[in-house]
């Protein structure tokens, strides 16, 4: 859904995106445009999760975040999922990211012919009293080395089905078209231009 007419000032509804990574604002708002939903960076003391569940982990970091900004807001959560590792490091990518970094997943996947994986993101919107989780995935092979520099994270090693490009490799534009990110934002601008403006 897209209004046929521009936005007006008064028109703009802005929902804050608690995050630390301005590339991750910029992404989403590149999908909201012409929908007249804003995405504004904000932050809030980090509150770590275990679980097994993305949203699970997503929407208890939003209901902490909004205990302090108190505004419409989302949270989100990404996880790399990798068959023959058993899905790891999936919940917990963000954490193997910072510790052993892509060099160690690739270390892990030496000799592995079976280099099949899923990223999936758990998006958690909290306007009161309303919570909702939106989920998206997008499958593809880990690469045996990085490749690009764009994007963050894993995305120099994950190559997604039907593409020669990985994630790093592609600019913003090309990564919405695919990524779990972009799906799972696609949903919730969605839900919210329906919220919104019916």
């Amino acid at each position: 859904m897209r209004r046929e007419e521009p936005c007006g000032e008064l028109d703009v509804r802005r929902i804050y995106l608690v995050t630390g990574n301005k590339h991750k604002v910029h992404e989403i708002n590149t999908l909201a445009e012409g929908s007249c939903i804003e995405f504004l960076q904000a932050s809030a003391t980090k509150l770590e999760v275990q679980s097994g569940s993305l949203g699970e982990i997503a929407l208890t970091a939003a209901r902490h975040a909004f205990d302090q900004i108190r505004a419409p807001l989302v949270v989100d959560d990404s996880g790399l999922f990798i068959e023959s590792l058993g899905g790891f490091p999936g919940p917990y990518s963000s954490f193997v990211y910072k510790t052993i970094g892509i060099s160690g997943i690739l270390r892990l996947l030496e000799g592995e012919s079976d280099r099949k994986a899923c990223f999936v993101t758990a998006a958690a919107l909290i306007i009161p009293p309303l919570e909702r989780v939106f989920y998206g995935r997008t499958c593809g092979q880990i690469t045996r080395e990085p490749r690009g520099r764009g994007g963050f994270g894993f995305d120099p090693i994950f190559l997604p089905d039907g593409s020669r490009k990985t994630y790093a490799e592609m600019s913003t534009e090309e990564k919405n078209t695919v990524s779990h990110r972009a799906r799972a934002f696609k949903k919730l601008i969605s839900y919210l231009e329906l919220l919104y403006y019916g």
